[in-house]
This record gives C-alpha cells, structure tokens and sequence, in this order.
C-alpha cells in the first residue's frame, strides 16, 4: 500500500530526489508558462504558484492540434479538444526549453509518441539536457505498431517502459489514463518496468452536441472532461493505484481548493496537480498552496 510520502501541511517535499518548495504543480497543458511570463513578465517568476513545472506534452515532429472548436464549457467542468499543437522536439529544444528553464523551479518535459522507437527519441533529445529534472510519459496515444493504447494495455505499458527505461537515469513519470477498468492494472505494469512513479487521473472521454443542430460540437468530434465534474473519479482511482503500486503519486484532477488538494494528499498522492483551475484563474494553484498550509477545509 502507498499512502502519502510527505506531510499534507504543504511544506517542502522530495518527489523522485527532487526537492521542492511545496507538493503543488500543474498539469501538463493546462498553465502556458511562456506567455504569461510575455504578459507579466518576471512578475511571474515571482509569483509562479508550481514548485515543479510540467511542460505541454511535446511530440517528435510538429502538431497542429485538433480543429477547431476545442473547448465546451460545462456545469461542473469543460470538455476540451486541443490535441497537442507543439513546435515538435527539435522547436521545443531551440524555442520553448530555455524560457521554461528560466522559471526557477525544476521542469518535468512530458512526451508522447506513437511507437516505441519515437518514444526512445525524445527521451534521448530531451533527458540529456541539464534543464530537465524528470520526463513525463503520456501514454494515451495507439502503437501504431500494434493499434492498441498503450495507456490500456499493460503489456504495451511494460515494452514500452523496456524501451526507454535504460535510456536515462532520469525519473519517468507515467501519465495514467482514466478511461479502463482498473488503472492499477496499468500502474502495476508502469513499476515492474522501472517507472519512478505514475500520475493521474487524465481526462475522461466526452462530447457535447450543438443545442440547435445537434450535431457534435467539437471539431475532432469529441474531447476529454476535467474540472470539477471529474474530482471523485480521480480521488477513487488515486486510492486505488496507491493501493497497488509503491512509487510516489501525482494526483489531479477537479482541484480546486486547499481541501481537494488534502483529499488526493490523503488518498496517497505526493505530489498534487491543479489543471482546469487554471484557466480561470491563473493563480488558482496559489489560492490552493496557501488554503493547504492553513488547514482550510479541515474535517473534523
């Protein structure tokens, strides 16, 4: 059983031999760090509410992302279609790393392929430089080898982590679908592969139909639910996994307060992420941070 490594006061932690100020971070793709700091500039390096910072997920070549619409808000949540418009490996290299890098906390690249071997590549271009304390691994793309998600099968789990596991010495985070019957399954298998440690929940496949046509709202057809509307499923699956596995936890999912963030603290996470949150208030993680060092919400 894995329950929380570290107090859930909000003090610094260790995460996979990384120190951080405070076990809040973001979720990959949902805080663009390089044009709030256009907008604000060192303001917000000052101000960056993330004791880690995971970057959008980047692929080997160049994305556009997903047609337009992309978002559909909903009542306790929203629906979002992006895709994963990226400057591709060599872009992020040239472009994106070294103003990541210059936000002052230690950066976690997240990295998603389709095969095994595109896997191996980014996690050769990316876990060699010095600016990168971790790697994410987003495995909710099909092996275009096998056709299967590798995020849902746990042999397709385990070849990958055989793949890229000897690569680096680096820890390798494995980003854990919500969408099978029991990710502790796939847990299990990121572990026995040398993972050093997994995070979740990710998305919960969704659409939304236009009220007048009724035809699919979104241009990729549909997208993935966050926000509010997800934040039992997370803290159910969170307990799960922790049960199952013995490497440290991300967990997210519907965070919006000091007391959601103690929930997946208490749940077995380690580290929690705040996501959707963030669209609308860009400093929701700091409300977060300081609502958990207070105690707010305590139950008694």
């Amino acid at each position: 059983m894995s329950r929380a490594r570290i107090g859930i006061s909000g003090s610094a932690t260790e995460f996979c031999g990384i120190e951080l100020a405070h076990p809040i971070i973001n979720a990959s793709g949902t805080f663009d760090a390089i044009a709030a700091r256009r907008v604000f500039g060192e303001e917000l390096i000052s101000r960056l509410p993330f004791s880690a910072f995971v970057s959008k997920t980047i692929t080997l070549a160049p994305r556009a992302g997903n047609p337009p619409p992309r978002l559909w808000e909903e009542g306790a949540g929203m629906i979002n279609s992006i895709g994963l418009p990226n400057r591709g490996l060599g872009g992020f290299i040239e472009r994106d790393l070294p103003e990541l890098a210059a936000l002052g906390v230690p950066l976690i690249v997240s990295v998603m392929g389709t095969s095994a071997e595109e896997f191996a590549a980014l996690v050769e271009g990316v876990a060699g430089r010095r600016e990168v304390a971790a790697l994410e691994l987003n495995i909710s793309c099909p092996n275009v080898h096998s056709g299967l998600i590798v995020g849902e099968e746990p042999d397709e789990t385990l070849a990958l982590l055989a793949a890229v596991r000897p690569l680096t010495g680096k820890p390798l985070v494995v980003k854990l679908t919500p969408n099978v019957a029991d990710p502790s399954v796939i847990a299990r298998a990121a572990e026995a592969g040398g993972a050093d440690a997994v995070s979740l929940i990710n998305t919960i496949k969704a659409a939304a139909l236009d009220p007048r046509s009724g035809e699919r709202w979104l241009g990729a057809g549909g997208g993935g639910l966050s926000g509010p509307a997800v934040r039992t499923v997370a803290l159910r699956q969170v307990a799960d996994v922790a049960d199952a596995v013995e490497i440290p936890i991300i967990g997210m999912g519907g965070v919006e307060s000091g007391s959601d963030a103690r929930d997946l603290l208490t749940a077995g996470a380690s580290l929690v992420a705040v996501g959707t949150a963030s669209f609308r208030d860009p400093l929701a993680a700091e409300r977060v941070r300081s609502e958990l060092e207070r105690g707010d919400g305590v139950r008694h």
